[in-house]
């Protein structure tokens, strides 16, 4: 991007910026002179700005005036969620790493990737390739195989134009097992010296929310003490805490 490019950018979101930071907690209406003053812009800047975060919701129109608009409410509700799932999920991690001695983690789905959004380490379990806010391609983890089994299809076939046929542990065949069973492995390291387990955290709707992985040393990981113990940890969340909350 050239330099005028980037500066014209940068100046269109520093006035959007100013603009909205306008509205406090007991603002809620405020007209176009007002904005102007407060943000110390030209009045016709101000006007035009506001006409386009009406038309993107980010802005509504409340008589002669304009107050904060839903969109904005959508984006703080997506950024709150992560947090949301770490408090609510918080609880089961624990259980589970004390349970079994291995690392858990807590893994949402966005787009064809995996990001993590808690561990929980267990005594002398290796260290998860997988750190709190990293992304991993979906189809090379157990979590993304037991997220994309219950996804809608056109996730799934978004994730296969992305590499998922044939590849990790996310190939067709496991999906449809993972179906059947509610868990997903894989191996991983050298000689697959290090094993995992996976479920999904259903809503009552059967839509995926989250995925806990439980992973640790081959030689010390029970597989089928360890995934009965996911299973239930998992379908307690899901009993527990309302699709509203978690969704």
């Amino acid at each position: 991007m050239r330099t005028t490019q980037w500066n014209d950018a940068v100046s269109v979101i520093d006035r959007v910026t100013l603009v909205l930071e306008c509205f406090g907690p007991d603002d809620h209406r405020l007209g176009v002179s007002e904005l102007a003053r407060r943000a110390n812009l030209p009045k016709s800047t101000v006007s035009r700005l506001v006409s386009e975060l009406v038309e993107h919701r980010y802005l509504e129109r409340d008589g002669t005036g304009v107050r904060l608009g839903l969109r904005l409410f959508e984006l703080g509700e997506l950024a709150a969620q992560p947090n949301a799932l770490r408090s609510l999920a918080l609880a089961a991690l624990a259980d589970l790493r004390d349970a079994t001695g291995h690392t858990v983690q807590l893994v949402v789905l966005d787009g064809t990737d995996v990001v993590c959004l808690g561990t929980l380490r267990g005594p002398g379990s290796p260290v998860p390739h997988l750190r709190v806010g990293a992304r991993a391609h979906a189809a090379s983890t157990a979590a993304g195989a037991a997220l994309l089994a219950y996804s809608p299809a056109d996730v799934v076939a978004r994730a296969a134009g992305a590499g998922l046929a044939g590849t990790g542990p996310a190939d067709a065949q496991t999906l449809a097992r993972v179906r059947e069973t509610g868990l997903a492995y894989e191996h991983d390291g050298p000689d697959g010296a290090v094993v995992g387990v996976a479920g999904v955290i259903l809503s009552r709707t059967r839509h995926p929310l989250a995925a806990i992985a439980i992973t640790g040393h081959s030689a010390a990981f029970d597989a089928a003490g360890v995934g009965q113990a996911l299973r239930t940890a998992l379908l307690e969340l899901g009993r527990t805490h309302p699709t509203t909350v978690w969704e």
